[in-house]
């Protein structure tokens, strides 16, 4: 099974890098808009996870740079989700303002972060 999930997780990846996407073309004030609301965010993932592709896949496509800790390869980086969002299940998004937030599911990741940086109405 372990076999397994190396190769399909190197095919991921291959494909991943094959078919990146390319970054909008968002204005310079744009990108400084959206890095500033997102530094006090961080995503928990494991690089080969096909859910954990999907949200960095969009990030690249949507100008968005959030810190990313792979919690597969890097233990302290597992307890802390563990710890903090109670589960070790990625991908997960950390939000930290007055009350931390870990927020499970690519879909709602994606979601979240296209209402709360207005990545619909950027041009």
């Amino acid at each position: 099974m372990n076999i397994i999930r190396f190769i399909l997780g190197r095919i991921i990846l291959f494909l991943d890098w094959l078919t990146s996407p390319k970054p909008k073309n968002f204005s310079s004030d744009k990108i400084k808009h959206i890095q500033e609301k997102v530094k006090n965010m961080e995503i928990y993932e494991f690089k080969a996870c096909p859910f954990c592709v999907r949200v960095r896949r969009y990030m690249k496509k949507n100008n968005i740079s959030i810190t990313t800790k792979d919690a597969r390869r890097n233990t302290d980086y597992a307890q802390e989700l563990i710890k903090g969002g109670g589960k070790l299940q990625v991908p997960c998004l950390k939000i930290v303002s007055d009350k931390t937030e870990w927020m499970y599911e690519s879909k709602d990741i994606i979601s979240f972060l296209d209402n709360y940086l207005e990545i619909n109405d950027a041009k």
